[in-house]
Parts: C-alpha cells; structure tokens; sequence
C-alpha cells in the first residue's frame, strides 16, 4: 500500500508516496520552496502543487508545524499568524480535491520513528525531540502518540527553551558544539524529569551529525539518533493518513 505524505515546512513543503510495509519512499520526494508570505491558500496551493507531482488519488497526510486538534492549528509559533484557528484540514483538502489527515510535525516524525526507525519495537515511555528552527516533541506510551505535548517550549532559565537550545540557535550564534550540547543537555534533563522516558529519540536535520555532540549528553533515558531523517516527516504523514484510509 503506498499513501502520499507532504512536510510543510517553514523553508520547503516537500512530498512523496510512501511504502507503508516498508517506510521507504516509492519515488523520489518532489520539493518546493514555502510561499512568502505562508498564508493558508498560498501554502495549500503549494501542496497541492508537490502532490501534483505523482500519479496517486485518495488520502493524503500532511505534517503542519502547530498544535493540531481536529484539523485546526491552535497555536502558531513558527508559521504565519494567519494559520491561528485555521482550519488546515479544510484548507489543504479544498486545494488538493483530496481527503486529508493533517498532525504536528514532530508528532509525525515520532510515528515513522516508532514505526520503522529508532523505536520500533519498543514498549514504555518514548520520546522524540527534534532539533532544528524550534524544538519539536512526541510522547509515546506503548506505542500510543500523546498528541501535541509541545514541550519544546518548556521553561529553561527563565527562557522558552527553543529559543535558547533549538539548532537553529547554535547556528545564529555560532556556537561551538559541546556548548550547544551542554544546552541540549540542561534542556533534555528538564524533559526527561517531567515524562521520564525510557528512550529519547533525537531528531531532526541536527539528528545525521550526533558524532559531534552525543558524547556531552547525560540523560537517565537511552539515547539515540534518529533513522529515518529528512524522511521522516513524510513518512509520518503517510502513516497517520493510513490509520484513517
């Protein structure tokens, strides 16, 4: 079975058909640049210019980088302003003809990292932290998603905590990378003391180049990097848009 999912990005809105028994793209992924400004009709004609791209029909998942609950985004702290009680669902399905199954970004990298990727198999408390222009969360509990915990956003020395660790930071700032870790590090302590996991699964682009920083990481929960990458999070889409297929 292949299903289509799209990454809305801040940068690019990229997508592909997914093989659902084995989570590896069945082509390759046809990307385009986000529309500026984001707004929802430009970012739905968008998507519905990379779906355009492959020979599919029917459903389509598509990650949104937002608190997702009913097709709605409740939040909006790295996309438009004008996405703020939107209705995405309706919004991209209007654009594409095509029924949709829209969820936060990193809860999506989370399900193809459960499914296919660092967490398969695993039972308990999983986590996953993405690390790029903020930081990303997913809860798992026996392979269930808590939905939305956004907990990128916790406070760390008085400071919304992807404002002081994302990957995105240590880029603007230059910093040196046992630096940075050492703010990862505070801030994956902080976590783990709030939903003490038993696995946390770190991702994002930053997810290819842990040789550089997992060796300043000291956490109670195993830690490791994230398989699937860049994929992820259309690997994700697909997944979720199959629960509902």
């Amino acid at each position: 079975m292949e299903l289509v999912g799209v990454d809305i990005g801040g940068t690019g809105i990229k997508g592909a058909p997914v093989d659902l028994a084995t989570g590896t793209l069945a082509a390759p992924r046809n990307r385009i640049p986000t529309p500026q400004p984001a707004t929802p009709a430009a970012v739905a004609k968008t998507v519905a210019e990379v779906i355009g791209h492959f020979p599919h029909d029917g459903r389509i998942g598509c990650t949104f980088p937002a608190v997702i609950q009913h097709g709605r985004a409740l939040t909006a702290a790295n996309v438009d302003k004008s996405w703020l009680g939107a209705d995405v669902r309706s919004t991209i399905e209007e654009a594409t003809g095509r029924p949709a199954t829209v969820l936060n970004d990193a809860d999506a990298a989370g399900m193809a990292e459960m499914e296919f990727g660092a967490g398969k198999g695993r039972s308990g408390v999983v986590a996953m932290v993405t690390l790029g222009t903020g930081i990303g969360t997913a809860l798992f509990v026996e392979g269930s998603l808590v939905p939305n915990t956004e907990l990128g956003h916790i406070e760390i020395k008085g400071r919304d905590a992807e404002t002081w660790a994302s990957e995105k930071v240590r880029e603007d700032k230059g910093l040196k990378w046992k630096k940075w870790a050492k703010r990862v590090n505070r801030y994956l302590q902080t976590f783990e003391a709030l939903v003490n996991p038993e696995l946390i699964i770190i991702g994002g682009g930053v997810s290819k180049k842990s040789v550089k920083y997992f060796q300043y990481l000291d956490t109670r929960a195993e830690l490791v990097a994230a398989q699937l990458r860049n994929e992820a999070g259309i690997v994700g889409a697909a997944v979720a848009a199959s629960k509902e297929a």
